[in-house]
Protein backbone atom coordinates (compact mmCIF):
# COMPACT_ATOMS: atom_id res chain seq x y z
CA UNK A 1 0.00 0.00 0.00
CA UNK A 2 1.42 3.63 -1.34
CA UNK A 3 -0.11 6.38 0.41
CA UNK A 4 0.90 9.21 1.90
CA UNK A 5 -0.28 9.37 5.43
CA UNK A 6 2.96 10.16 6.93
CA UNK A 7 3.33 13.73 5.18
CA UNK A 8 -0.40 14.45 5.82
CA UNK A 9 -0.17 13.55 9.26
CA UNK A 10 1.49 13.89 12.59
CA UNK A 11 2.02 10.36 14.45
CA UNK A 12 1.23 9.34 17.05
CA UNK A 13 -2.42 10.35 16.32
CA UNK A 14 -6.71 9.55 16.48
CA UNK A 15 -7.89 8.25 13.75
CA UNK A 16 -11.43 7.67 12.74
CA UNK A 17 -12.17 4.79 10.64
CA UNK A 18 -15.71 4.24 9.03
CA UNK A 19 -16.12 0.81 7.87
CA UNK A 20 -18.83 -0.45 5.84
CA UNK A 21 -20.08 -3.48 6.10
CA UNK A 22 -23.72 -6.09 5.89
CA UNK A 23 -25.70 -5.29 8.38
CA UNK A 24 -24.80 -8.60 10.58
CA UNK A 25 -24.91 -8.44 14.21
CA UNK A 26 -21.47 -9.60 14.80
CA UNK A 27 -19.71 -6.99 12.73
CA UNK A 28 -18.99 -4.31 15.34
CA UNK A 29 -17.50 -7.28 17.39
CA UNK A 30 -15.24 -7.99 14.41
CA UNK A 31 -14.26 -4.83 13.91
CA UNK A 32 -13.31 -3.92 17.79
CA UNK A 33 -11.76 -7.71 17.81
CA UNK A 34 -9.73 -6.77 14.41
CA UNK A 35 -8.81 -3.37 16.13
CA UNK A 36 -7.74 -5.24 19.91
CA UNK A 37 -5.34 -6.96 17.84
CA UNK A 38 -3.82 -4.65 16.08
CA UNK A 39 -4.23 -1.41 18.00
CA UNK A 40 -5.54 -2.36 21.59
CA UNK A 41 -7.56 0.15 23.38
CA UNK A 42 -11.15 0.70 24.59
CA UNK A 43 -13.46 1.13 21.98
CA UNK A 44 -17.28 2.45 21.39
CA UNK A 45 -18.11 2.38 17.69
CA UNK A 46 -21.32 4.31 16.55
CA UNK A 47 -23.38 2.01 14.07
CA UNK A 48 -25.62 3.37 11.53
CA UNK A 49 -27.84 1.05 9.81
CA UNK A 50 -28.48 2.34 5.68
CA UNK A 51 -31.49 3.65 4.90
CA UNK A 52 -33.12 -0.28 3.27
CA UNK A 53 -30.81 -1.81 6.53
CA UNK A 54 -29.17 -3.62 4.45
CA UNK A 55 -26.01 -2.40 5.14
CA UNK A 56 -23.88 -0.86 8.68
CA UNK A 57 -21.66 1.79 8.45
CA UNK A 58 -19.07 1.65 11.97
CA UNK A 59 -17.22 4.53 13.06
CA UNK A 60 -14.54 4.03 15.58
CA UNK A 61 -11.36 6.15 16.81
CA UNK A 62 -8.08 4.46 17.27
CA UNK A 63 -4.57 6.11 18.19
CA UNK A 64 -2.13 5.29 15.41
CA UNK A 65 1.49 5.07 15.56
CA UNK A 66 2.72 5.51 12.17
CA UNK A 67 1.82 5.66 8.50
CA UNK A 68 2.86 1.53 8.51
CA UNK A 69 0.35 1.09 12.13
CA UNK A 70 -2.25 2.88 10.19
CA UNK A 71 -1.91 0.89 6.56
CA UNK A 72 -1.92 -2.72 8.52
CA UNK A 73 -4.99 -1.55 10.25
CA UNK A 74 -6.96 -0.53 7.01
CA UNK A 75 -5.49 -3.67 5.42
CA UNK A 76 -6.54 -5.85 8.27
CA UNK A 77 -10.15 -4.67 8.02
CA UNK A 78 -10.66 -4.89 4.89
CA UNK A 79 -9.86 -8.59 5.26
CA UNK A 80 -12.89 -9.60 7.78
CA UNK A 81 -15.12 -10.99 5.30
CA UNK A 82 -18.89 -9.08 5.19
CA UNK A 83 -16.66 -5.86 5.03
CA UNK A 84 -17.54 -4.10 2.10
CA UNK A 85 -15.55 -0.89 2.51
CA UNK A 86 -13.11 0.83 4.93
CA UNK A 87 -12.65 4.57 4.90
Amino acid sequence: METRFDELLEFPCLQTFKVMGLSHDSLSDQIVECLQEHAPGDYSPSVKPSSKGTYHAVSVSVMVESKDHMETIYTELAKIEIVKVVL
